[in-house]
C-alpha cells in the first residue's frame, strides 16, 4: 500500500509541484518585502492580484495533475505497469483518490493562506502579529467549520468517484461495445441523477421544501451539515466498491 502512495505521488506531482514552487516563493517574496515596508502601495496591489491569479492557476494544475494520476491506472504506459502490479485494485484506486485529495487540499489551502498574508500586507496589518494574534481565533473557527470542510472533503470524494466509474464502466463493461460512448454517457448520467436525489433520503430527518414540483430540498436543521457529508461518504464508498470490482473484473487499456 504504500509503494502505491508513492507511486500515485510520484504521478501526480510533477507539473503541480512546479506550478505550487513558483506560487510559493512568490507569495514568500511579497510577503517578506511587504512586512518590511519596502514595497510601495502599487507593488502591494499588483502581488495581490497576481495573487488572486495564482489560486486560479494552481486550480488548474491541480486538475492536470489530478488527470496524470487517474491517467496512469487507465491509460498505457502505467496501465501495463499496475496491471503486472500484485496489488488488489482497490488499494491502487484507494491510494490514487486520498493522493489527490491530499495535494489538492494542501497545494489549495497554502496558496489561499499566501494571498490572505499578502492582502493584509497590503492594508499595512504585520503579518506577525495577525499570524500570532489570530491562532486563537483561527484555533477556534477551525473547529467551527470542521462540519462544512467535513461536507467540502465529502463531496470531492464523491466527485472524484462518480468520475473514476464513470471511466471504469466504459473501460470494461461498453469497451469496443456498439454505441459504448453513448451508454457510457447514460450511465453517466443517471449515475449523476441518482446522487442528485440522493438528499431525499434524508427526509426523515428534516423538512423536505419542494421548488417548481421538480426541485427539492431537505432541511436537516444545525446537524444538516454532517448528514449531508455522512450522505456523501456512503455514496462515494459505494462507487469506490464499484469501480474495484470493475478494475478487478476487466480492464482495457
Amino acid at each position: 500500500m504504500k509503494a502505491q502512495f508513492k507511486y500515485a505521488f510520484r504521478a501526480g506531482i510533477h507539473m503541480r509541484g512546479v506550478a505550487f514552487a513558483v506560487i510559493f516563493i512568490f507569495n514568500l517574496v511579497f510577503i517578506a518585502l511587504g512586512s518590511l515596508g519596502l514595497l510601495p502601495l502599487a507593488a502591494h496591489i499588483t502581488a495581490v492580484s497576481l495573487g488572486g491569479v495564482a489560486i486560479g492557476v494552481m486550480a488548474v494544475f491541480n486538475i492536470i495533475g489530478d488527470v496524470a494520476i487517474a491517467s496512469r491506472m487507465y491509460s498505457a504506459p502505467g496501465a501495463y505497469l499496475l496491471a503486472l502490479t500484485p496489488a488488489p485494485r482497490w488499494q491502487i484506486l484507494l491510494s490514487s483518490v486520498i493522493t489527490m485529495l491530499i495535494l489538492d487540499v494542501v497545494t489549495m489551502a497554502i496558496v489561499i493562506t499566501g494571498e490572505v498574508l499578502l492582502a493584509f500586507n497590503m492594508i499595512g496589518a504585520s503579518v506577525r502579529s495577525v499570524i500570532i494574534d489570530g491562532i486563537g481565533t483561527g484555533v477556534v473557527g477551525f473547529i467551527n467549520s470542521l462540519p462544512h470542510f467535513a461536507l467540502t472533503v465529502a463531496g470531492y470524494l464523491l466527485i472524484v468517484m462518480i468520475i473514476m466509474f464513470c471511466i471504469s464502466v466504459d473501460k470494461s463493461v461498453f469497451y469496443q461495445k456498439r454505441a459504448g460512448g453513448l451508454m457510457t454517457a447514460v450511465v453517466a448520467i443517471v449515475t449523476v441523477y441518482i446522487v442528485s436525489v440522493s438528499p431525499l433520503l434524508l427526509a426523515p430527518f428534516g423538512t423536505v421544501t419542494r421548488y417548481s414540483g421538480v426541485f427539492f430540498m431537505v432541511t436537516i436543521g444545525t446537524v444538516g451539515i454532517i448528514m449531508y457529508a455522512l450522505l456523501n461518504l456512503i455514496l462515494a464508498a459505494a462507487l469506490f466498491v464499484m469501480t474495484s470490482r470493475l478494475m478487478e473484473r476487466k480492464m482495457n487499456i
